[in-house]
């Protein structure tokens, strides 16, 4: 079970907090999304703009990282103060407690980003324990060139055409629970590829796609 913005069910999704709940509640892995401030700090945030408390917002790509954490986000899930969480801080607590990191790189990143994204995960954790998601196929074949070793997944849900090209560059899929199909994952499992699953929220969802056979599950509420 892959923890789909950490624990983001009960808490702020993509803090710290987050993180540490999916631990502790025993998740294999966490999923976040990372952006670039304009200061060029790597920090966990899905959207462009960070939230907080007081109503207002800044834009992640327009701000400095002093100026995203010189007070709390917004946060309706629980009584907790929370912050911008860093991608190091976000690393480090997956190696803490041996959790696989799912990736996803929100925004506009250069070659030279990219690499510093990873060269960090590598020297603050292990790039074997990462697996880069995107819906971008070319960026993952971009990746695939930087960093032979780090695990690929291609996002994958609707109207996006065929996945037979993950087959050609030995590229995981992580695909949307309402495509999902069992011939879909023997295929995968066939050519020695894993297969995720995003976002399964309900009982009767998980019950059915655990009984496909994927490798992982994402969930924003069920831990492992």
């Amino acid at each position: 079970m892959i923890a789909h913005r950490g624990y983001s069910a009960k808490y702020p999704d993509n803090t710290a907090l987050a993180f540490e709940k999916a631990a502790e509640n025993r998740s294999g892995g966490a999923e976040t999304d990372v952006r670039i401030t304009k200061d060029g700090v790597f920090v966990a945030c899905h959207n462009e703009e960070a939230k907080f408390f007081d109503g207002t917002e800044l834009l992640v790509s327009e701000s400095t990282f002093e100026e995203l954490t010189a007070k709390p986000l917004f946060n309706e899930k629980s009584d907790d103060t929370v912050y911008l969480c860093t991608f190091r801080e976000y690393l480090e607590i997956m190696k803490k407690n041996n959790m696989v990191c799912f990736i996803e790189l929100k925004g506009s990143y250069t070659d030279e980003q990219v690499k510093a994204v990873f060269d960090l995960a590598a020297d603050t954790y292990d790039l074997s324990k990462c697996i880069l998601q995107s819906f971008d196929f070319d960026n993952l074949i971009k990746c695939r060139e930087m960093f032979p070793d780090l695990p690929l997944m291609y996002t994958y849900s609707t109207n996006m055409g065929s996945y037979e090209c993950c087959f050609e560059h030995g590229i995981a899929i992580d695909a949307d629970r309402i495509v999902i199909t069992q011939d879909m994952v023997d295929e995968f499992h066939a050519h020695g590829l894993e297969v995720g699953v995003w976002t399964v929220n309900t009982p009767d969802e998980l019950e059915r796609i655990s009984a496909l056979g994927v490798d992982y599950i994402e969930s924003d509420c069920f831990g492992g």
